[in-house]
C-alpha cells in the first residue's frame, strides 16, 4: 500500500513510524513533512492546506489511502475533498470536525445531551462578555476563542484585571484572528487533566490508552499555555472506574450525539477531559490525534495501525479487537528559545545521528528542516524525545537520558514532566 500522511509535526512523525511497522505498507509520502520525517517517508512540497493539489498527487502516485491529520484542514473539509474524488481519506469530514473548530458548537452540544461539562456562557460582544465575567465575580475564569487557534486559544484569569486583558486580546486586538469573533466564557474547573484518544467509525468507539499533556511551558505549570511541552501514558489518575464513568456519561453519547445531529464522526476523537470532585468532565473535544499525546500513544500500539484505518473507513471497527502493549511511555519536548511567543529558526541540532535519531529512545521531529546534511529548528517545538519502559519512572529516566545527549542554542524543555498534577 501508498499511504499520504498529511501534516508537519511531531504527531504526524509518529504516526508514519507506527505505519513503517505494517507490512501492508510499500510506501509513506509526507505533505509537507518536515526534516526529520523526510528520513521515514518521501515529503513532497504540497501545504497541508491544499486540498486540490493533495488530491491530484494521490491521483498521479495511486495513494491507497490518505491521512489527513492536522486540524486545519479537517475544519476546511480536506476528507470531503478527497472522498468526493474518489480517494479513501482517514479523518473526519468537515461538519463532524466542527466539534474541534467551535468551541461554540461543542460547549452547545454538551448542554443539549446533557454530557458533563463547565458551566458556560457564549458571547460575540465583548462588553456583555465582561459583565456577566463581573456579575460572576469568580476566579479563575476561563476564557476560549471559538475558533481554531493551534492549541493556544484559551486563557485562563486568576482576576478581574486579567479576565478584561484576555477578552480585550481575543475578541477587540483579534490575537487568533476570525477565532475571536465569539468566546465562550466558563467555570474553572479543578482536579487532574486526562487525555484519551479513541478511534471511532461512528457507530463503535475503542478508546486508546490514556495519557496527560503537560501545557504550561516552564516547570511547576508555570508560563504560558503551549502546544504541549510533554506527555506520559498511562495517565495515573485514568482508573478502570474513571474510565467506565467516561464511556458510558461522555464517550458513547458524544458519538450518539453527533449522530443524532447527522454529523456522523469517522476518524480519531480526543476527549480532554477533568477529573473534577462531581465526576469527569469534557474540557475539550479534538477531532484528530492530539500532539504531544501521539508519541507516547501510539508506541503503545500493537494492532496493525493500517488494519485499524481500514476498519474506520469501512465502517466495520467493532469487529477489529485492539491490543496494547502494557509498558509506560514518556514524551519531553525540546523547544526553541522564545517559545510560545518569538523564536529563532535555522539553529543546528547537534547530538542525532544520520536519521535525526539518539540512543535510548526515538526522536519524533516537530520543528526542524534537514539542510546540507545537518538539522536546523525550524519551529516552536523542535522535538519530542519519546522512551518506554516497565514502570513510569524507567520511561522518564531514558527520555530524559537521550534528551541530555541533544542540544541546540536556547533550547528550552520541562523538567518536570509526569512529576506534576
Amino acid at each position: 500500500m501508498k499511504i499520504l500522511v498529511v501534516g508537519s509535526g511531531g504527531r504526524e512523525h509518529a504516526i508514519i513510524r507506527k505505519l513503517k511497522e505494517s507490512p501492508k505498507v510499500e510506501k509513506i509520502y509526507a505533505a509537507p513533512g518536515n526534516g526529520g520525517i523526510s528520513k521515514d517517508a518521501e515529503c513532497v512540497d504540497i501545504g497541508a492546506m491544499d486540498k486540490e493539489k493533495i488530491t491530484a498527487f494521490a491521483k498521479e502516485n495511486e495513494v491507497d489511502i490518505v491521512f489527513v491529520a492536522p486540524d486545519d484542514p479537517l475544519a476546511d473539509g480536506m476528507v470531503d475533498f478527497l472522498t468526493e474524488n474518489g480517494i479513501r481519506a482517514f479523518g473526519p469530514k468537515a461538519n463532524a470536525a466542527i466539534i474541534e473548530s467551535s468551541k461554540v458548537f461543542s460547549k452547545n452540544l454538551m448542554k443539549k445531551y446533557n454530557i458533563p461539562t463547565a458551566e458556560y456562557e457564549v458571547f460575540d460582544d465583548p462588553a456583555k462578555a465582561m459583565e456577566y465575567i463581573e456579575a460572576k465575580n469568580k476566579y479563575p475564569v476561563v476564557i476560549k476563542a471559538d475558533g481554531l487557534a493551534l492549541g493556544k486559544g484559551v486563557i485562563i484569569a486568576k482576576d478581574h484585571d486579567e479576565a478584561r486583558a484576555a477578552v480585550k486580546e481575543i475578541m477587540e486586538d483579534k490575537k487568533f484572528g476570525e477565532s475571536g469573533n465569539h468566546v465562550v466564557v466558563e467555570e474553572f474547573l479543578t482536579g487532574p487533566e486526562v487525555s484519551v484518544l479513541a478511534f471511532t467509525d461512528g457507530i463503535a468507539l475503542k478508546p486508546m490508552v490514556s495519557s496527560k499533556d503537560h501545557k504550561r511551558a516552564y516547570d511547576n505549570d508555570e508560563g504560558l499555555n503551549t502546544g504541549g511541552m510533554g506527555t506520559i501514558s498511562p495517565n495515573p489518575y485514568y482508573t478502570h472506574k474513571v474510565a467506565e464513568i467516561c464511556r458510558k456519561t461522555i464517550f458513547e453519547p458524544t458519538i450518539a450525539a453527533m449522530n443524532s445531529e447527522n454529523r456522523t464522526f469517522k476518524g480519531c476523537l480526543y476527549f480532554g477531559l477533568m477529573i473534577t470532585p462531581d465526576g469527569p468532565k469534557v474540557i475539550e473535544y479534538n477531532a484528530r490525534f492530539g500532539d504531544p499525546e501521539t508519541q507516547v500513544v501510539l508506541p503503545r500500539l500493537k494492532t496493525d495501525l493500517v488494519d485499524i484505518i481500514e476498519a474506520v473507513i469501512d465502517s466495520r471497527l467493532s469487529e477489529l479487537d485492539i491490543e496494547w502493549i502494557n509498558d509506560a511511555t514518556a514524551c519531553v519536548v525540546m523547544a526553541s528559545g522564545g517559545y510560545p511567543l518569538a523564536y529563532k529558526k535555522g539553529i543546528e541540532i547537534t547530538g542525532l545521528d544520520e536519521n535525526g535519531q539518539t540512543e535510548g529512545a526515538v526522536v519524533y521531529h516537530a520543528g526542524t528542516k534537514y539542510q546540507d546534511g545537518k538539522f536546523l529548528t525550524n519551529g516552536g517545538r523542535v522535538l519530542g524525545i519519546t522512551a518506554g519502559g516497565k514502570t513510569l519512572d524507567e520511561a522518564l529516566e531514558k527520555a530524559y537520558s537521550a534528551v541530555e545527549r541533544i542540544s541546540f542554542e536556547g533550547a528550552h524543555y520541562r523538567r518536570d514532566i509526569g512529576k506534576t498534577k
